[in-house]
C-alpha cells in the first residue's frame, strides 16, 4: 500500500481533535503503526514554560521501565580501570585520546557518548561535533559519572534511558518504545515518562503546564491524549 494511502487510512482512525483515554491512545498508535519496519512510539508534550527563561528549562534523563526497544551503541571517553568497566559494562567503544581524536575528526556513528569526569575537560572540546547532534555528554543527563558509576550508567543506557529537554516552542518530544512492544508496556513507559516530567515542573511556571500530550508512530498520524488523565495516572504512578 503506498506511503499516502496508508497514512490516510490510519488518519481515518483517528477523528480529528478528539482526545482519548491513554489505553485507548495506546492502542490507536499500535494499529496506526502499519509501516514494513517496526515503528517507533513518539510523545509529543506541550508545557506551559519559556524555555527562553533559564529558570523554565525542563531537562531530564529516564530509565524506561520496559526498555525503549532498540538496540543503543554507546561509547565511552575513558582510560585505565573506568575503562575496563565500561567494556565490561557493554560499551561498544571504550578510548581515551584516541577516541577523542577520532570522535574530532568526524567519527558519529553511534547513539549515545558517556564520558568519566576527569576527562571532560578535554571532551568539552568535541562541543562542535557532538552538540549540534545532541550526542555531548552532560552531567544533568547522567552521561557525565565518576569512574565508580562508570558501569552502572552504561548499563541504564544500553537498557533503554531516554534524555529529553523541552524545545523553544515549549514541546517536549522522545521516544519511549517500538510499535511491537505490548500495549501494557508502552503505557508504564509513557506514565513514567509524565510523572518525571510533572516532577519537573519549574516553579516559576505559571497557568497550566501541561498543556498537551499526544503520541504517535514513526509513521502513523498523532494521537491526542487528555491532558488531565495523563497527568493524573502519572501521579498515581507514584
Amino acid at each position: 500500500m503506498p506511503a499516502g494511502k496508508r497514512y490516510r487510512t490510519a488518519q481515518e482512525l483517528v477523528p480529528e481533535g478528539e482526545k482519548f483515554g491513554v489505553d485507548a491512545a495506546v492502542d490507536l498508535v499500535k494499529k496506526t503503526a502499519t509501516a514494513k519496519f517496526d515503528e517507533s512510539v513518539d510523545v509529543s508534550v506541550r508545557l506551559g514554560v519559556d524555555p527562553k527563561q533559564a529558570d523554565q528549562m525542563v531537562r531530564g534523563a529516564l530509565s524506561l521501565p520496559h526498555g525503549s526497544g532498540k538496540t543503543v551503541r554507546v561509547i565511552v571517553f575513558a582510560d585505565g580501570d573506568a575503562a575496563r568497566a565500561a567494556q565490561e559494562a557493554g560499551a561498544d567503544v571504550v578510548g581515551g585520546d584516541d577516541l577523542i581524536k577520532k570522535v574530532d575528526d568526524g567519527w558519529v556513528d553511534f547513539d549515545k557518548a558517556i564520558a568519566v569526569r576527569n576527562l571532560m575537560a578535554k571532551v568539552g572540546k568535541l562541543g562542535r561535533v557532538l552538540g549540534p547532534r545532541g550526542l555531548m555528554p552532560n552531567p544533568k543527563t547522567g552521561t557525565v559519572v565518576g569512574a565508580e558509576q562508570i558501569a552502572e550508567a552504561v548499563r541504564e543506557v544500553k537498557g533503554g534511558r531516554i534524555d529529553f529537554k523541552v524545545e523553544k516552542a515549549g514541546i517536549i518530544q522522545v521516544s519511549i518504545g517500538k510499535a511491537s512492544m505490548e500495549a501494557p508496556h508502552l503505557k508504564a513507559n509513557l506514565l513514567a515518562l509524565m510523572e518525571l516530567i510533572v516532577k519537573l515542573k519549574p516553579s516559576t511556571a505559571k497557568g497550566t503546564y501541561v498543556r498537551s500530550v499526544s503520541v504517535s508512530s514513526t509513521m502513523g498520524p498523532g494521537v491526542r491524549i487528555d491532558p488531565n488523565e495523563v497527568v493524573r495516572l502519572s501521579e498515581d504512578v507514584r
